[in-house]
């Protein structure tokens, strides 16, 4: 047993981290952990600061994809949260590749922690241009790919790889054990190391706006959703401020990274 499997958490011991079981846990996690509350939390607002930045004149729905255990719809009520898998707190069950949506009537597509797990993004974009109003977009959260993201990541999950070189947008191979597993360095490849193919593929959609977020400490030392808090959530505060104060070390030690994607208004069916 390596050091990452003794600091899993004990509810998750021996759970499949990408099965439907792991909702009800991951919502365990959150009432009881304050630290990773607070991160989540500043997902939602950065998201909804985005949303009303680039997306504020148009109206249509705004709707949470991949929500699994979030919060979000709490913290936002007018945000519908939905999932691929069902649960009882959520709105709708909706496929992010196959979207039971009428065409242009969404404002905003919130992917917090779930782009990566979609196998074929270009199938995503194809959605995303087909339901989203002109003027309207995406706020995607996801790993980053800085120093620490790049060492952290490829040995944090064995459910998950993390391959900047992937040769598609895809799911990965595992040369092991032979599995397709999600590639969290996807949004990597596709807006930033494939940024023309994207361009060339999807001209409609412009990426408008790219930043790390500052949350790679209260991130790593609450554990996350599936591994132990190693300090008290009392030090939450001077923590933020440890970030702040070393914002020149985000580019390396950040761990998550938001972009946003709009609609060009010219775009009609």
């Amino acid at each position: 047993m390596n050091i990452l499997e003794l600091l899993l958490e004990q509810n998750l011991q021996g759970v499949d981290l990408q099965g439907v079981d792991r909702i009800a846990l991951h919502a365990d996690t959150l009432a009881r952990k304050r630290l990773i509350r607070e991160v989540f939390k500043e997902f939602y607002d950065t998201s909804i600061a985005l949303d009303r930045n680039y997306f504020g004149d148009v109206a249509g729905r705004r709707i949470e994809l991949g929500a699994g255990t979030s919060f979000f719809k709490k913290r936002y009520s007018s945000v519908i949260s939905t999932d691929v898998q069902p649960a009882p707190h959520l709105d709708r069950v909706i496929d992010a590749q196959e979207m039971d949506l009428e065409d242009q009537s969404v404002r905003t597509l919130f992917c917090i922690n779930c782009f990566h797990h979609f196998a074929a993004p270009q199938k995503f974009f194809g959605e995303v241009l087909r339901v989203v109003k002109p003027g309207g977009g995406c706020v995607i959260i996801d790993p980053y790919f800085g120093l620490l993201a790049q060492v952290l990541y490829k040995r944090l999950f064995r459910s998950e790889s993390y391959d900047p070189d992937a040769p598609t947008w895809s799911y990965c191979v595992d040369p092991v054990t032979n599995e397709e597993l999600p590639n969290q360095a996807l949004s990597y490849v596709v807006f930033f190391r494939d940024r023309t193919k994207f361009t060339r593929m999807f001209p409609d959609l412009e990426m408008v706006y790219t930043a790390i977020l500052p949350n790679y400490l209260r991130y790593l030392l609450s554990g996350g959703l599936n591994f132990r808090q190693v300090i008290p959530s009392f030090l939450a505060p001077l923590l933020r401020n440890v970030e702040l104060a070393s914002s020149q070390l985000t580019r390396v030690l950040g761990l998550h990274h938001v972009v946003v994607i709009r609609m060009r208004s010219s775009h009609s069916k």
